[in-house]
């Protein structure tokens, strides 16, 4: 176990693992921090980014909207999944599922987590997947908070090459190749980075193709389950979004059509625009981050 600070005193508090799955002989963990066992207490699924290619539980939640969440008395269960392109697209969100079911069982009886008042959270990739999660996990998630998020994979800025990772050295196949020697979940190998495929795969408009085996323009009924845009009823959960004008990854016009969505629809919801922002909150104050997602927490809180 290791430990981080309590947003209320500074004392540690721990940061326990456990394994939630066991798949194809790989083991899939969550990290609970804030448990207190006898409680009923609300509690948060959050999903890392990595662009499902990489990313770990223990690199996420940022510090700062972890003492958020835990300042409102959050319980904060922390995932990995398996990841492309050694997963595909489905099998992922088979694990969120999975683990969603495993916080429901688990949660109650060793963390103090009231079962029906669980929100789910994430970051780039992992906002994408909480927002899947609206639809595609029972029972239904309190709430949602979606940070640069995305909600049509099959948009051209995912599709097709990046212009702005194309500014970028370009990564060769080899190299990209070689990146994949990290493992496929849990922590990555000192030295290996798996975002070295990311990058090679937005630069050559592969990302779409190595994360779901499938392209729109050959099928594209078969993205649809998997566009949150396309799955936004009247039915679903409480949302707010949070995303940057600037951001090079992700584009701000994702979170402008989820939030005109979600209001045609008539779904409670708050869209955070931040003004001259880039991804994961890329040249944003400390200040103005800490006041964002001290606004998600309490809108989170509320929700449950």
């Amino acid at each position: 176990m290791t430990s981080i600070v309590d947003p209320t005193n500074d004392s540690p508090m721990r940061r326990e693992s456990r394994i939630y799955k066991i798949v194809d002989g790989q083991s899939l963990s969550v990290d609970v921090i804030g448990a207190q066992p006898g409680a009923n207490r609300p509690a948060v699924l959050w999903i890392h980014g990595g662009g499902l290619i990489f990313g770990s539980r223990k690199a996420s939640p940022r510090d700062s909207l972890l003492r958020a969440l835990l300042k409102q008395d959050f319980v904060v269960a922390s995932i990995d999944h398996r990841l492309a392109p050694e997963a595909r697209l489905p099998s992922i969100v088979e694990d969120v599922r999975d683990a969603w079911r495993w916080l429901h069982s688990t949660g109650s009886s060793d963390f103090g987590v009231a079962p029906d008042r669980i929100v789910i959270a994430g970051a780039s990739a992992g906002a994408y997947l909480a927002l899947m999660a609206g639809y595609m996990v029972e029972p239904r998630p309190r709430a949602i908070a979606s940070f640069f998020g995305y909600g049509d994979i099959t948009a051209p800025w995912e599709a097709d090459p990046s212009a702005h990772y194309r500014t970028l050295d370009l990564v060769t196949r080899a190299d990209a190749l070689a990146s994949l020697a990290a493992p496929a979940v849990q922590d990555p190998a000192v030295g290996i980075d798996r975002s070295i495929f990311y990058l090679h795969c937005r630069q050559q408009g592969l990302w779409l193709s190595e994360v779901t085996a499938h392209d729109p323009r050959k099928n594209p009924s078969w993205f649809d389950p998997y566009c949150p845009l396309r799955n936004i009823t009247t039915t679903f959960p409480p949302t707010i979004l949070v995303h940057g004008t600037r951001d090079n990854d992700v584009p701000h016009d994702e979170s402008v059509q989820l939030a005109a969505k979600l209001a045609d629809c008539g779904v409670e919801h708050r869209f955070i625009s931040l003004a001259g922002v880039g991804h994961g909150f890329a040249g944003a104050p400390p200040e103005d981050v800490a006041a964002v997602e001290a606004s998600v927490a309490e809108f989170l809180r509320d929700a449950t």
